[in-house]
């Protein structure tokens, strides 16, 4: 049983891990896509937006922004729920400690 548990456990705690680590590397991604933008040349954005005839293309650059913006926010709730599955698998831990000493 204590197998079967310590398995489990390595599991929870990797996948926790991982979690963080995917939710960290989707964080600095958006960050960075959201800094590259505001740091382009204010006369580019304008020559790309006069060479647009359409209302679409013109809103191109502000559906980049507010995709980076959600994917910025949903990977920041990824790495909290990531965080409290490794909170519960210590617990978890600590408990089957507590039980078998």
């Amino acid at each position: 049983m204590s197998e079967v548990s310590g398995f489990s456990l390595n599991s929870a705690f990797a996948a926790g891990q991982m979690g963080l680590q995917r939710a960290s590397d989707g964080v600095t991604q958006a960050a960075a896509n959201i800094a590259d933008r505001n740091n382009r040349d204010n006369s580019a954005q304008a020559d790309i937006q006069a060479a647009s005839a359409d209302g679409a293309a013109k809103s191109q650059p502000n559906s980049n922004l507010t995709s980076d913006l959600i994917s910025l926010n949903v990977n920041s709730l990824n790495a909290q729920a990531s965080a409290k599955v490794i909170d519960v698998a210590n617990d978890t831990l600590g408990t089957i400690i507590d039980t078998l000493a």
